[in-house]
């Protein structure tokens, strides 16, 4: 594993919102990885390689339609999830989270739409910019571990990105 007190993230980047009507604001956020998209598609949708990286844990394989258990960290009850597109290694649709994986030179470029609570799209950019690190770290087979949840929010990295972004959108962050 590597050395996670050696990691400190970038900059915010890479990041936009879109205003929806009423509570929920899209979030998006492009990264370019220097993974092929099959390799990342495994990451987005095997439960193994979801444990190493992203903010939740489910109960079976996402690469295809269908309903499946979601547990995000820091949370006891899992939610009912259903996969209403699964076009490897392009397109993944589940609840209000939609992926885009597109060849781009020796790798991919990641594009991740996410409706969340508008008070918290800068927490949520944050947090998906840093599950995005960790992510590439374990593609490249130098994991630092998931940092998630309330571990992500105690992060001082995570700090500084909620207000990068939160500047970025021009709003105010949620206390």
């Amino acid at each position: 594993m590597g050395d996670l007190a050696q990691y400190t993230p970038g900059p915010a980047g890479g990041a936009q919102m879109r205003k929806q009507e009423g509570e929920n604001w899209t979030l998006i956020l492009v990264r370019e990885l220097r993974h092929s998209p099959e390799k990342v598609w495994q990451a987005l949708t095997d439960p193994a390689h979801l444990r190493e990286w992203a903010p939740f844990e489910v109960d079976a394989n996402l690469d295809t339609v269908g309903t499946v258990k979601l547990t995000w960290t820091g949370t006891l009850a899992a939610q009912e999830t259903r996969v209403t597109r699964a076009e490897a290694p392009k397109v993944l649709e589940y609840n209000d989270t939609r992926w885009e994986l597109e060849a781009f030179g020796v790798g991919t470029r990641l594009t991740l739409w996410h409706n969340i609570d508008r008070r918290f799209i800068s927490w949520g950019a944050a947090g998906w910019h840093i599950s995005f690190d960790v992510l590439d770290r374990f593609l490249s087979g130098t994991p630092i571990g998931r940092i998630a949840g309330a571990e992500a929010m105690k992060f001082e990295g995570w700090r500084r990105l909620t207000a990068e972004y939160a500047k970025q959108f021009g709003i105010e962050t949620h206390k």
